[in-house]
């Protein structure tokens, strides 16, 4: 018999103590996320009423020691929930996705910006090539306008006119 035949857990009569450690924090720190969440947040996360009054109850107590020992019962009670928590788990990850696809998108934009003043001509035809929507000859201006700015050390205005062009053309 191979080793990449044998099934370890049912060898060792289940998963390793290091392995239900790591699902036991996990669930630790989901809990910890459930009790941070704002009100609003926390009623898009689908709860049972018994899960519910747990995050209640771990909000409602401030004191630090105390509210530790909460946040670990509530995870004591998600593990007896064990089916919800992907549910539970995506509900609460949906706006930190959301966020760094926000924030991804402004990093494009501000690359595109920085490429649009630095190689003129050429990344206005290959911004051209990806949205043809966009005007060529306010883009040439603004882009001109941003170097001249640069040049004299005034304020970045046209700089922030083209990033506000480029968010839109991306939106």
């Amino acid at each position: 018999m191979s080793t990449e035949e044998v099934d370890w857990d049912e060898y060792y009569g289940g998963p390793s103590r290091s392995i239900q450690r790591r699902e036991a924090l996990d669930i630790l720190a989901l809990a910890k996320e459930l009790a941070a969440l704002p009100e609003g947040m926390l009623d898009q996360v689908p709860l049972n009423e018994s899960l519910r009054q747990q995050v209640n109850e771990a909000r409602r107590i401030t004191q630090p020691i105390a509210h530790k020992r909460q946040v670990q019962y509530l995870a004591k009670h998600l593990r007896k929930h064990e089916e919800d928590i992907p549910a539970i788990r995506l509900a609460v990850d949906a706006p930190k996705q959301e966020k760094r696809r926000a924030t991804a998108q402004l990093h494009h934009a501000e690359s595109w910006r920085d490429r649009l003043i630095a190689e003129g001509d050429e990344a206005i035809t290959a911004l051209l090539a990806e949205h043809p929507q966009a005007d060529r000859q306010q883009l040439r201006q603004l882009v001109r306008q941003a170097l001249s700015e640069a040049k004299a050390d005034k304020p970045p205005a046209a700089s922030r006119q083209i990033f506000r062009l480029i968010r839109e053309l991306l939106g």
